[in-house]
């Protein structure tokens, strides 16, 4: 674990995964990263979050996902660093991300359904988180 993840905090992890659900297809799509943008800015998780983290918990995330065994070192920091009670949080961030652009790539829902395995939500749960962000990202 690097320096910057032995300090992160609970609104960095919430962060963590929305930038690594974006960046999961290897694209960050601008109305990805405009809605991350827009849920830091709006939630109130992230009150008293510092927005200049940013870029470390970017850069963190991308060198994590370069490495092997990244996906699985990603999960052992959010699960050490973030409360229990935000993996339906996180979940739920996620898939705003991923319906944000409109399209779900395959490898954006491989890594929503490690989040529900690593995260321990229960199918209902999932599908009840799933079709809120779908309803929430519809267009014309």
């Amino acid at each position: 674990m690097n320096d910057f993840a032995q300090t992160m905090t609970p609104q960095d992890c919430l962060v963590a995964v929305m930038i690594a659900e974006s960046a999961s297809d290897e694209n960050l799509r601008t109305s990805e990263l405009v809605t991350i943008e827009r849920i830091v800015n709006h939630l109130p998780v992230f009150a008293d979050f510092d927005q200049s983290r940013i870029p470390e918990i970017s850069e963190l995330v991308l060198e994590l996902f370069a490495d092997e065994d990244g996906l699985d070192e990603l999960f052992s920091i959010l699960k050490a660093k973030m409360p229990e009670k935000l993996y339906q949080t996180a979940y739920a961030l996620a898939c705003d991300v991923a319906a944000a652009d409109g399209k779900l790539q395959e490898v954006e829902i491989a890594l929503l359904q490690e989040m529900r395995y690593q995260f321990g939500i229960p199918r209902l749960d999932a599908v009840a988180i799933e079709r809120a962000a779908a309803v929430r990202h519809t267009t014309f």
